[in-house]
């Protein structure tokens, strides 16, 4: 069986969020940090992504004042708390095709997720493609979460966000 790891290139990978609510919705980025993604005989098997959560960005509010306070709310304790916790993690466990299983950990709590993943090896190349739907009240982050709080109108918060996660990355040697 031949095994090859694979080191994510973070300036060449990236992740665009969508969180809604319920008069629209917001998207953004965040940057992968670091990462390694495992191939056993040309097949993925496996990996651990490490996301940057101070890297949280904006890019739908264009007004710079509102953009950096609501940025500065996603880094606060009701969402992310980036100055306790600036790294979220994920674990890949067990591929199945293109069935990927694995362990996030958010505010250093972590829960079991399941997404559909595209991956193509290209010799010292890999680019990896998925979306992942959080339940981010998992995660300790129920601001304005219809779940923990009656009466919020439409300044509910839906309890779902999208993580869309495009990776390149090159084996190590």
């Amino acid at each position: 069986m031949k095994k090859q790891n694979f080191e994510i290139v973070s300036a060449q990978s990236n992740i665009d969020w969508v969180g809604r609510k319920v008069t629209g919705a917001h998207n953004g980025t965040i940057s992968i940090k670091s990462g390694t993604i495992n191939v056993n005989d040309g097949e993925f098997a496996g990996g651990r992504v490490v996301v940057d959560t101070t890297s949280i960005n904006i890019l739908d509010i264009t007004d710079p004042a509102t953009n950096a306070q609501f940025a500065g709310h996603l880094a606060s304790d009701d969402f992310f708390g980036i100055e306790r916790f600036p790294e979220a993690v994920l674990v890949i466990t067990t591929v199945n095709n293109s069935e990927v299983e694995g362990n996030l950990t958010i505010k250093d709590i972590t829960h079991p997720v399941r997404f559909n993943a595209s991956v193509d090896v290209n010799g010292d190349l890999l680019t990896a493609a998925g979306r992942i739907v959080i339940d981010r009240t998992k995660y300790g982050i129920k601001f304005r979460s219809g779940n923990f709080f009656k009466n919020l109108g439409d300044t509910l918060i839906y309890n779902d966000f999208e993580l869309n996660i495009s990776l390149t990355a090159k084996a190590v040697a």
